[in-house]
């Protein structure tokens, strides 16, 4: 049988419905009070900024990085700001401060290397896509064809980063690939299917075949899907 729900984390889950948090955020944030209250043992609405202190040093001695604490401090704040009116509270919890780091970037022959290595159409036509227009992996994953508008020349986003659609240039090399990629494969609704046509690819699934790719291709193993985004 399933733990009851307690009112507390009731009312934060309404809170952020409210405020139209994402599911995947909404999963975050309760997890990290979740995370929160039991390394204290108590309540969260019985713990005090100090706490919130203890506990950041904590997740500090473990060698976490600031975009791992990050998201845990935005549950608190929430918490606190939010869940129980506690803004004098929740204006005292900074974020943590990211290292000032250069992201990976792929020279053009490399990208070449790359797409070469992926032997999978779909996983191909997805990379490229992601490269060509400059899209997040969750944005490439959950396109499907009526976003695609050869008459703009534009591809719509939809709810994209702050739910919000934006529209990136579609070129006509790009246009192309995507023309010859659905007359081979004809998905029924997204672009880039996973094993059930209903559903979209997963951005696990891209990692991986990305993981693939660049030890295939000798490539250093920092590079990720998003080291292929460029505008």
């Amino acid at each position: 049988m399933s733990k009851q729900m307690t009112p507390l984390r009731r009312r934060m889950i309404d809170d952020m419905t409210i405020r139209n948090l994402s599911p995947s955020t909404q999963k975050i944030y309760v997890r990290a009070v979740v995370n929160f209250s039991i390394f204290h043992g108590r309540s969260p609405d019985k713990l005090t900024f100090e706490d919130v202190r203890d506990y950041r040093l904590h997740l500090i001695s473990r060698r976490l990085k600031a975009t791992t604490i990050n998201p845990i401090m935005g549950a608190l704040r929430f918490l606190y700001g939010t869940t129980l009116g506690q803004k004098q509270v929740s204006e005292q919890i900074p974020y943590a401060r990211r290292a000032d780091t250069l992201p990976a970037v792929l020279a053009r022959d490399e990208v070449v290397r790359f797409l070469k290595a992926v032997q999978n159409l779909k996983m191909r036509t997805a990379f490229i896509t992601i490269y060509a227009a400059g899209l997040r992996v969750s944005e490439a994953v959950m396109l499907t064809a009526r976003d695609i508008d050869s008459a703009r020349m534009v591809i719509t986003i939809r709810q994209a980063k702050g739910r919000k659609d934006r529209y990136v240039m579609l070129s006509e090399q790009l246009l192309g690939i995507l023309r010859a990629y659905w007359k081979r494969t004809h998905p029924q609704h997204f672009l880039f299917p996973g094993p059930d046509p209903a559903r979209p690819l997963t951005t696990r699934s891209l990692q991986r075949a990305c993981s693939e790719a660049v030890a295939a291709a000798g490539l250093d193993k920092a590079v990720t899907v998003h080291t292929l985004r460029h505008s």
